[in-house]
């Protein structure tokens, strides 16, 4: 008898994905190998940025005073007594009428207060004039004004980025302690697959579910495990499922997931004694993705068809990885977009559809990428977002505005929020 399921909506999905995602432990790496990582602690400042007050221009350090009453009918006239370039300090003081040639980044020096920018002045042989006066501190660079000793600046759970790694190299952490990554087992199912290299035959196709994944994978900094793939044989699959899941920390397998005679995913995980988490989830494409727990392993069981597999991915897996390695921003970041097409025919299940977005007159227009069934492969090579058109008794005409789900963003959002 043909199983009867029971959708749940994409939020609950994505809610018992999340609390089932174990955090795993941490490591030390070097900063060099810090980057697409997991900040495991907060980034403490341990001096004060800049450590010293310094000029933000090429110019003059003067004192304020001297320059009282300058106009450009009174040029006030100053001597240049001293230069000042980067990473070196003054060695003299200033009198009245005195100033420093100061560069870019250099440690003001205690006498002067203000910096004369190049192009505000009239220079000489060894003197220049300027034709208005500054106050105390105009064009400096304070001392701590961007970070303060002991002030925590990012949290533990960001991730690492170019800027992160800047501020981490500022204040010396040559050692990063970050979340560890988890090993990730792929697993294709299907007897009608092919390996890339392979020739077409009658009734099979390539697999491109795997290469995909691992992709997608790739793009998050993670590797993976490879099970190969594996025909429709529930005693083979349930082997190579029972070794994989041992030797990983997280199972994705495509396809053998529906209610056809030779899906034998639901017979695996009751098998193994894994708790399905659900297996019918109200969104198109996608809707038999299966989700189990086997003790602290999560079990991923995604759609055989390319775009249903790769939606499942971004929805549920991307963010169990990234919740393992305690992310603070998990989620597929989203903005609103008007809707560039019509989808006129209502639909009780929440769509996905592959998308592009680009920036109209009046804001972001998002338009479907191409050819949209579940199991296209077009649409996902063309799009840089997803559509989210939420389920209901009525369609979506072109206009509207709607939520898309932007892919390949480097940082993410702290909730779930469609």
């Amino acid at each position: 008898m043909v199983e009867i399921r029971k959708p749940i909506l994409v939020s609950r999905a994505v809610e018992l994905v999340m609390q089932n995602a174990k955090l795993l432990a941490t490591e030390t790496v070097t900063l060099d190998a810090a980057y697409g990582r997991i900040l495991a602690e907060p980034i403490i400042a341990k001096h004060d940025v800049p450590p010293f007050n310094r000029s933000p221009y090429d110019g003059f350090a003067v004192r304020a005073e001297d320059t009282v009453g300058a106009s450009g009918e009174n040029r006030t006239p100053f001597k240049v007594v001293e230069e000042i370039g980067a990473g070196h300090v003054a060695t003299k003081q200033i009198e009245q009428g005195e100033a420093y040639r100061i560069m870019t980044g250099a440690e003001l020096p205690a006498q002067a207060d203000a910096v004369v920018m190049l192009e505000q002045t009239v220079e000489g042989e060894g003197t220049f004039t300027l034709r208005k006066p500054f106050v105390e501190g105009e064009n400096i660079s304070f001392q701590g004004e961007d970070a303060k000793e002991g002030e925590a600046l990012i949290h533990k759970g960001a991730l690492i980025h170019p800027g992160t790694i800047a501020l981490l190299a500022t204040f010396g952490y040559a050692n990063v302690e970050v979340a560890k990554q988890p090993v990730v087992g792929l697993l294709s199912t299907g007897t009608e697959l092919l390996n890339v290299d392979e020739a077409l035959v009658p009734g099979k196709i390539r697999n491109s579910n795997g290469p995909m994944i691992i992709a997608q994978l790739e793009r998050m900094g993670i590797g993976h495990q490879s099970y190969g793939m594996l025909v429709d044989d529930l005693d083979a699959c349930t082997k190579t499922v029972e070794r994989a899941i041992a030797e990983t920390d997280m199972l994705i397998t495509t396809g053998g997931v529906s209610v056809g005679d030779y899906d034998y995913l639901p017979a695996i995980y009751e098998r193994l004694g894994a708790k399905v988490l659900f297996n019918k989830v109200a969104m198109r494409p996608g809707s038999v993705t299966t989700v189990a727990v086997l003790g602290d392993k999560l079990l991923f069981g995604l759609s055989g068809n390319p775009s249903a597999c790769f939606t499942g991915f971004e929805l549920f897996t991307r963010p169990a990885i990234l919740r393992m390695m305690g992310a603070e921003n998990p989620y597929m970041p989203y903005m609103k977009a008007t809707l560039g097409e019509d989808f006129t025919k209502p639909n009780p299940f929440t769509r996905f559809v592959r998308a592009v977005w680009e920036m109209g007159e009046a804001g972001p227009v998002a338009a479907p990428a191409g050819f949209n069934k579940s199991s296209a492969v077009s649409s996902i090579a063309r799009g840089n977002c997803i559509i989210v058109l939420p389920s209901g008794t009525r369609g979506f005409t072109k206009g509207m505005e709607v939520n898309i789900l932007l892919l390949g963003a480097e940082q993410g959002v702290s909730k779930w929020a469609l």
